[in-house]
Formats: C-alpha cells, sequence, structure tokens
C-alpha cells in the first residue's frame, strides 16, 4: 500500500497522535521551557524565551506536518507594538501565529495556567498576560503599557473559541477596548484550512496546509471607548473577507487545505 494512501487511514493519525505527537510535543515544552525560564533570570525582555516559544511551535509544525503559507508579513514593522485580531480555527492557530510573525508575539491567558509545569511557567516568566478572569482590573492596561515599551505585540482570538465549520464568529469587543485604551494598531489576521489540523473535540491531527493573511494595520487613534464595537465589526469583516476567499479557493466538496 503505497505510503499517501496509507496516512488516509484516521486510525492512523489517532495512533500517531497519541504515541508519537503527544509525547514528541511534550518534550519540546520540557527543553525549551527550561531554557526559556533559565533565560528569564539574566534577559529581562523576554527575547530569547521568545525564540525557544518560536522553535516549540516550528517543532510542533513540522512534526506534525503543517505547512503554512503567508501572505502581507510584509506590512508589520518588528519595532512596532500591534495588536493582532485573528479568527480562531484550533489550537493549532496560536504555533502557526508563533512560528510564521516576525514579531515578538504575547498572548493573554487565564491566570490559572501560569501554574502550569514549564508552559506556565515560561509564560510567567516572559511577559505574557496572564488574567484573572474573575477580577482583570486595571493590571492589564499595565502590562499592555510593558507590551509598548518593549517592542512585543500581543495576538488574540476576539471570536473567544474555536470555530467548527470555518465560519467566523463575532468578534468581541473587550479585546479591541484594549488596543484603544493603549494606542496600539490593529492588525486583522486571518487564519484558512487549521481546522482540518486538528478539528475542535477531537484527539487526533493530520498533515495539512494553512493559510495566514495579514492585513494592513488599522490604526486607533481617534476611536473612542464607544466605538469599540464598531470598530471590531469593521475588523471582523477585513478577515472573514480573506477566509472565506481562502475557503472557498479549495474547492467544492473538498476540505480546504487538508493534506497528507
Amino acid at each position: 500500500m503505497p505510503f499517501a494512501l496509507f496516512q488516509l487511514i484516521p486510525p492512523y493519525h489517532w495512533w500517531r497522535t497519541v504515541f508519537f505527537l503527544i509525547p514528541a510535543i511534550g518534550v519540546y515544552t520540557v527543553l525549551l521551557g527550561t531554557l526559556s525560564v533559565v533565560s528569564s533570570f539574566f534577559d529581562s525582555s523576554g527575547e530569547f524565551g521568545h525564540r525557544c516559544a518560536r522553535t516549540w511551535a516550528r517543532l510542533i509544525l513540522w512534526t506534525t506536518g503543517v505547512r503554512v503559507t503567508t501572505r502581507g508579513i510584509e506590512r508589520l514593522d518588528p519595532k512596532q507594538s500591534y495588536v493582532l485580531a485573528s479568527n480562531h480555527q484550533s489550537i493549532y492557530d496560536i504555533p502557526i501565529a508563533f512560528a510564521s510573525l516576525p514579531l515578538q508575539l504575547r498572548i493573554i491567558a487565564k491566570a490559572s495556567l501560569g501554574r502550569f509545569p514549564f508552559l506556565g511557567w515560561h509564560l510567567q516568566r516572559t511577559g505574557h498576560l496572564l488574567v484573572d478572569r474573575q477580577n482583570p482590573g486595571a493590571g492589564v492596561l499595565k502590562k499592555m503599557a510593558k507590551l509598548i515599551g518593549g517592542s512585543r505585540s500581543l495576538i488574540v482570538f476576539p471570536e473567544g473559541t474555536r470555530s467548527t465549520d470555518g465560519v467566523v464568529g463575532r468578534f468581541k469587543g473587550g479585546m479591541f477596548l484594549l488596543a484603544i485604551e493603549a494606542g496600539l494598531p490593529v492588525v486583522p489576521v486571518s487564519i484558512a484550512g487549521s481546522r482540518f489540523v486538528m478539528l475542535k473535540g477531537r484527539l487526533m491531527t493530520c498533515p495539512g496546509d494553512v493559510t495566514m493573511t495579514v492585513h494592513d494595520p488599522i490604526a486607533t487613534e481617534g476611536v473612542t471607548r464607544e466605538q469599540a464595537r464598531e470598530f471590531a465589526e469593521r475588523v471582523r469583516a477585513i478577515v472573514r473577507t480573506a477566509v472565506d476567499e481562502d475557503e472557498a479557493g479549495a474547492g467544492p466538496g473538498k476540505p480546504p487545505h487538508a493534506g497528507v
């Protein structure tokens, strides 16, 4: 049986995920998380820690067999801080972003995640925004100010949950309110095809092709708090248009970007 045909058998991907991919990611997380935490005692900027995160992301994509095509990367200035607002199809969206974007990226995560060995320690020590969702308070804005000072960028997924069918859901306004308050430009980011790598609710990964489109940054100067909802819809419309085009381009009846 040809190897490519053998890969099409779903049980193969399940066994590959459980007995190869998950242990491999565990090893990557322990080794690179340790390097990141140790480096944080000497590198307050978190730059080396981010390099560890980027290497971790690239190893995950390589091990899984995910191929990412990027468009519009030239629109980003590595010395500028942004809030990048992306649609959310898969837990692979974070590795895809870290591996592909030439920026010092940070994420917003639940404070409880900071207690996880290695991964959580890395998040705590390298400037990610760990938020107590019961009482976020003004601490988030203070951390946003630190992002600006360190030429770091924040990537957010304003849908709040992963899409199961590729349709870009409603963007919540809170994330954009943070960008408006901090005066940071917002960059719409469209990710298409990642949901076929690992479907929501399924413990199985498949190799595949993903397209990431980076759109022009949108300035937040002059945008008021009351306009945050309207601003969110504007960003969503840009993200959705590119996702719809990429999904439609895969052809009728064929899972977009799915591959072996």
